[in-house]
């Protein structure tokens, strides 16, 4: 009898390594950095204006997708700070919750306008709101999930054990 060579066994998936607070705590400073610094191009300089395909209603929704990125903001550096496996679910939930409503209302509003293009851009961006609205359904499902999962584990657990 002889056994299986080495490429036709069966490989057990491995398990990635939780990532150390310190890594943690820089995803945070870098994620609320980017939110920070796209209310700034987005609102001050350049501003949404300077995108030739945004239409005047992008006002509409400005204040949704400010709400999102401020958001993002606070979770983030809250995170910075506590970094509790709770907390992080919870903001989670915030964070995918504002912005499915922003998404919600691009979609509503649909501030764009793509001229006389031949390529179909109003299709691929709808396809896109809705592949976003679906995905921030899921990943509310999945924020919930940890956030009882968390609170279970205890309240004291970092936001992913090391």
């Amino acid at each position: 009898m002889t056994a299986d060579p080495p490429e036709t066994r069966r490989r057990t998936p491995r398990r990635r390594e939780p990532l150390s607070p310190a890594a943690r705590r820089f995803g945070y400073a870098v994620a609320a950095f980017v939110n920070l610094l796209l209310l700034f191009l987005g609102n001050v300089w350049p501003g949404w204006q300077v995108l030739p395909f945004l239409t005047a209603e992008t006002l509409d929704v400005l204040p949704w997708i400010n709400a999102s990125l401020a958001a993002g903001v606070v979770v983030n550096v809250v995170n910075l700070v506590f970094d509790r496996a709770w907390l992080k679910a919870l903001g989670d939930l915030v964070t995918t919750s504002v912005g499915l409503v922003a998404t919600i209302q691009l979609w509503a509003v649909f501030p764009f306008d793509f001229g006389t293009s031949t390529f179909p851009w109003e299709i691929v961006v709808r396809t896109l709101l809705i592949l976003a609205i679906v995905g921030s359904a899921i990943g509310i499902i999945a924020a919930v999930v940890a956030f009882v999962r968390a609170l279970i584990r205890g309240a004291d657990a970092a936001a992913r054990p090391s």
